[in-house]
């Protein structure tokens, strides 16, 4: 018997008295692609990532009951790595570079006006949901430095009051 309530949307199978929830078709094609391969965690938690957006914690619940591993396995990979979100981003992810050319450029100036700007610190998103405020280490463009991406749109040789320009100017684009 499968049951579906309005409020969660969830799919559960009864087995007996236990209630036993089933998995999306996507999340159980990715742990099927790599079970048994216990090296593959990461490579599993970066698809789950690229799917969702970032790692819903029922999906990681899954993810260790179907694998075999303790939950806090998953969450210490899950937080010794950067490049995993446990919250959904915002609609924009800027992103201000650290690197040496970009630092020497003062990103650091870059991301203090945004912090302001945004309201918002480092790893956070905007309450409206628009916007996640992060840093990486390197880009790669240093030529470009200092650079802000925002999603996947590199804004080259910033300054703090270009960077606030291009988070304007996407607002005005999207009428929010």
């Amino acid at each position: 018997m499968e049951l579906r309530t309005k409020k969660s949307l969830k799919k559960h199978v009864y087995r007996g008295d236990a209630q036993v929830e089933v998995p999306p078709p996507e999340l159980a094609a990715i742990l099927d692609r790599h079970r048994g391969q216990p090296d593959a965690l990461i490579t599993v938690l970066e698809e789950i990532q690229h799917h969702y957006g970032y790692l819903p914690r029922q999906q990681l619940e899954h993810t260790a009951h179907q694998l075999g591993f303790p939950l806090s396995r998953i969450y210490g990979v899950v937080t010794f790595y950067n490049l995993f979100q446990l919250t959904p981003p915002g609609r924009y992810q800027v992103r201000v570079c650290k690197g040496t050319a970009c630092h020497v450029g003062h990103s650091e100036e870059i991301l203090e006006q945004l912090k302001t700007h945004l309201g918002i610190g480092e790893d956070e998103t905007t309450a409206d949901g628009l916007f996640t405020l992060q840093t990486v280490a390197c880009v790669g463009a240093c030529s470009l430095a200092p650079v802000l991406v925002v999603n996947d749109r590199t804004h080259a040789r910033m300054t703090p009051a270009k960077s606030v320009d291009a988070l304007l100017h996407l607002h005005e684009e999207t009428g929010e």
